[in-house]
């Protein structure tokens, strides 16, 4: 067992295995997880957490690179989750996304860590929201959170960030695959990366337009920005920042940071009831009480709704 404490003020100083080895907890769901929690509490709120998806190959972990570069230009200490698709043999991370930024792996001021989805749809792992808590609490000043890139599955990432990076490309449909996957209603910052392609401009004026048909803004409401860039030889990645900043900034003036960071607390919380009632009805198979409810509806007794709420009833009782 690990020591806990020594663990998370390790991680506060900086050290890489420290924060390794927290994550991992999370992500085993470790008897200790409840602890290391508990004692990153405290220590959180501090990071920038900004999300960045998109349809594969619009150049997401090369963005993210070119961003945490210029992040730490400015002296910040930066951690990217970058949330690679599982591997269908070990369940793991897959790591295409730590090699295309090991550039920055000798950086002390930089974390990177790959995690598997293990199947979890949405385009993160289930873990990762743990995962943003602890390099928020080992001293990060942004968490870039890069998702699997599984296309119109991935809006979960506006749940967990506090700014949504959304990457498109042209030539790749993305304008028009954007409108179906209901993409434009979580960015925050739109980028056309690849803009030294035929087509960037048309593809920024379609998103400008199919932005214009959103919904009605109120004067005062913030107006996503679209940001060409050329992330590869980090053209435009100065005004991604700079786009960032404003829009942390209008968040913070409208409160709507906190509402965001409030939301976001909630439904890690209902997650984690969900996880243990889920676990508490697995433990039912088999169980008296399950079989002798299931009885009564077979003999008309009783109807599959007034059953399971006798079941809930008992297990919250319980």
């Amino acid at each position: 067992m690990q020591d806990v404490s020594s663990l998370v003020d390790q991680a506060r100083e900086g050290r890489p295995r420290a924060v390794a080895r927290l994550i991992s907890l999370v992500e085993g769901a470790s008897p200790q997880l409840r602890e290391v929690m508990a004692a990153l509490a405290p220590l959180t709120g501090n990071a920038y957490v900004v999300g960045l998806t998109g349809s594969p190959g619009v150049g997401k972990s090369t963005s993210t690179s070119a961003l945490v570069t210029a992040y730490r230009k400015q002296g910040k200490r930066v951690g990217v989750l970058a949330v690679d698709p599982s591997s269908p043999f070990s369940g793991g991370a897959l790591l295409g996304d730590r090699v295309r930024m090991s550039e920055h792996a000798s950086d002390p001021g930089v974390y990177i860590r790959s995690m598997a989805t293990r199947g979890h749809l949405g385009g993160l792992a289930r873990s990762a929201p743990q995962a943003i808590r602890v390099l928020d609490a080992a001293g990060c000043d942004v968490v870039l959170v890069e998702t699997v890139g599984v296309g119109q599955s991935e809006v979960e990432i506006a749940a967990q960030a506090d700014t949504s990076v959304v990457l498109l490309a042209p030539g790749m449909g993305d304008g028009i695959q954007a409108a179906k996957a209901g993409i434009l209603e979580i960015g925050d910052v739109y980028v056309v990366n690849k803009a030294d392609r035929d087509g960037a401009d048309a593809t920024a004026r379609e998103l400008n337009h199919m932005l214009g048909l959103g919904e009605a803004r109120r004067p005062g409401d913030w107006r996503p920005p679209i940001v060409k860039t050329v992330a590869s030889r980090a053209e435009g990645v100065d005004e991604v920042v700079e786009a960032l900043e404003k829009h942390r900034a209008w968040m913070e003036e409208h409160g709507v940071l906190t509402e965001r960071r409030r939301a976001r607390a909630a439904r890690e919380v209902e997650s984690i009831a969900m996880t243990a009632l889920r676990e508490r009805i697995g433990d039912l198979h088999g169980d008296r009480r399950l079989d002798a409810l299931a009885e009564r509806i077979v003999a008309g007794e009783l109807d599959p709704y007034r059953a399971a709420d006798e079941l809930v009833a008992g297990i919250t009782k319980g």
